[in-house]
């Protein structure tokens, strides 16, 4: 067997959180090898935001620990490190220009991706960080200490190793869970993981009926057993299983307790208007096309893919003249306006998530260096641990507070 000399740090995951440990870790003077099966580093990181990759939030402390549901305080020491002014100041000092957008979201001026990948990429081969492309076999540990890495048919001798190896979720780019078996195997618990800001499914039979149709400014209420848990205004697609786009997969997050309690989503697809101007618009229309059909005599109102829907969900006949109509029925076709229902049956499958809620169990891991509470010189950063974020960038800044502590931590 081939083996390669011997490194003070191998980074298993050239994703955000591995490469930030690397180059961190690097800068200190330590020798670092990154381990990835990808042929490009940062694969997953290349195609997030939708190629445009929202890498962090322009908020304070305070504001980033709110939108992370999931074990927030552990991440209170890495966040105080290594805030989003910080990672900001490091990405534009490195060359990479940012905007900020709606929601303090920030992204690279250019809109792509693959400029931040490139970043880390040129950051770690600078700092003398060493590539290797291969699939990880085996963490090797003795006397409960790390002291290597299988590789195929070579082996890597290390004093620390750091498993940044992401979630479930995107198991193309090679986050298919490999991370959470070493971690296992060397002993440490692994809470069960499920889909985050991911699309919903539902029975309904209109939303199939309306696949591709999108909807925009429209406003949303997730409803967890009839009480209200969330809101949020933006844009979303119907599909042939449920529902998708960036309101839902942001609601999703919210929607953590299915098999245990009952969902349904609410959407307001005129949130400028109060029920009663809403009303006084109908009736204009109403008295524009009294000859009409109901069928064609809302086209002003909604699109031509949802009027069948909001027809046949009022009871209207859709052969009834316009002033034919009744006044409860107006009324009926008023509340689907403000109240059109979805009820949600479970979500997609992990792999079409784009974060994972679950991992390496937090108590475990020393959140004041990353470093495993279990095992000498085993580190974790990223999606691997039991942390996730809201949409919006807060789930990157994890990936970066969490490297950047793992590589400033590693003896």
């Amino acid at each position: 067997m081939e083996r390669y000399d011997s490194f003070d740090l191998a980074v298993i995951g050239a994703g955000p959180a591995g490469m930030m440990c690397a180059y961190t870790a690097a800068q200190r003077g330590l020798r670092v090898v990154i381990i990835d099966q990808n042929r490009y580093p940062g694969r997953k990181l290349r195609i997030t935001g939708k190629g445009r990759c929202n890498l962090t939030n322009d908020c304070d402390i305070k504001k980033f620990l709110e939108n992370v549901p999931r074990n927030g305080k552990f991440l209170y020491s890495c966040i105080n490190a290594f805030p989003p002014s910080a990672v900001m100041t490091f990405f534009e000092e490195n060359g990479l220009t940012l905007k900020t957008e709606r929601g303090a979201r920030v992204f690279p001026m250019s809109d792509n991706a693959n400029d931040v990948a490139d970043t880390m990429t040129r950051l770690c081969r600078n700092s003398g960080v060493d590539f290797i492309r291969g699939k990880v076999k085996k963490l090797c540990i003795e006397n409960n200490a790390v002291c290597g890495v299988e590789i195929a048919e070579s082996s890597i001798s290390c004093r620390n190793a750091a498993l940044c190896t992401g979630g479930l979720s995107y198991p193309l780019t090679g986050s298919t869970g490999d991370g959470h078996r070493f971690a296992a195997k060397a002993g440490h618990t692994v809470n069960p993981c499920r889909p985050s800001l991911v699309p919903l499914e539902s029975d309904d039979p209109w939303c199939a009926e309306m696949q591709g149709f999108s909807l925009r400014n429209i406003s949303l209420t997730v409803y967890e057993d009839n009480k209200a848990i969330y809101s949020d205004f933006g844009e979303m697609l119907f599909t042939h299983f449920g529902v998708s786009g960036p309101v839902i997969l942001s609601a999703s997050a919210h929607m953590r307790n299915f098999g245990k309690a009952d969902y349904r989503l609410e959407i307001d697809l005129k949130p400028a208007l109060d029920e009663k101007k809403l009303d006084a618009r109908i009736l204009r229309d109403f008295q524009k096309y009294s000859n009409r059909e109901i069928k064609n005599a809302l086209s002003d109102l909604a699109a031509s893919s949802m009027i069948p829907v909001l027809i046949d969900l009022s009871g209207i006949p859709e052969d009834t003249k316009v002033n034919s109509v009744t006044r409860e029925q107006r009324e009926k076709l008023l509340d689907l306006f403000k109240r059109f229902p979805v009820s949600v049956s479970g979500t997609r499958p992990i792999d079409e998530a784009i974060v994972t809620s679950g991992g390496v169990d937090v108590k475990e891991i020393d959140p004041r260096s990353m470093r495993s509470k279990l095992v000498k010189g085993l580190y974790f950063a990223g999606e691997i641990i039991d942390v996730d974020a809201y949409t919006g960038g807060f789930n990157l800044q994890i990936a970066w507070s969490t490297g950047h502590m793992a590589g400033m931590s590693v003896e």
